[in-house]
């Protein structure tokens, strides 16, 4: 059961910042070409923006270090 829970977690977290890479894609056109860091890290500063988040989706990345977000982002 908490394996499942765990699961369930980390897909919404892949959704969620697949979704921040197209956003933020819209603004910079080559964002999404940028090494996997670069990206990482924007997304990242983008997650400690005040406003930039619900709440409850900034709990949701808020504990992912700039490493797990690549990981996650190269998890297709």
């Amino acid at each position: 059961m908490e394996e499942k829970r765990k699961d369930l977690r980390i897909e919404k977290q892949k959704r969620l910042l697949e979704q921040l890479v197209a956003e933020l894609s819209r603004d910079n056109p080559g964002f999404y070409y940028q090494p996997t860091g670069e990206i990482a890290f924007a997304i990242q500063s983008h997650i400690r923006t005040a406003g930039a988040l619900s709440l409850e989706d900034k709990a949701l990345l808020d504990t992912l270090s700039q490493y797990d977000i690549q990981l996650l982002l190269s998890l297709h």
